[in-house]
């Protein structure tokens, strides 16, 4: 049986569940895991938790990857969606545009270049 003090490392960013409440440690994490209903717990999500869980507990390793399981555990139901308001104007058509209309002043003040014949057969 481990030690207490190997379930007790924090989670470098603490994890909010709903509800007010959060999971610091990993024990904290391990407690909310088994507080789920069975047929929650054995949910893939639910299962690759634990098992980074275990991995951490056993390895000494990083908490991050415990953390992901779990995050990804809670938010397995939701799909984000794209907020087209959100999205960020691309200025740099408009002065490849501006300078490709600066270019053509100066070298083509006629506006001959970019004319073409079709030539139909």
């Amino acid at each position: 049986m481990k030690p207490v003090t190997v379930w007790a490392p924090p989670f470098d960013d603490l994890i909010l569940l709903p509800g007010e409440r959060e999971i610091v440690t990993l024990r904290d994490a391990g407690d909310y895991i088994t507080s789920l209903p069975k047929a929650e717990q054995n949910l893939d999500e639910w299962q690759a938790a634990v098992e980074a869980l275990l991995l951490i507990v056993e390895l000494s390793g990083p908490t991050l990857m415990a953390r992901i399981g779990v995050m990804r555990a809670l938010n397995r139901g939701y799909v984000r969606e794209f907020d087209s308001s959100r999205k960020d104007t691309h200025w740099g058509k408009r002065k490849l545009k501006r300078a490709a209309d600066e270019w053509c002043q100066e070298n083509d003040p006629e506006g001959v270049v970019f004319e073409y014949e079709v030539i139909e057969e």
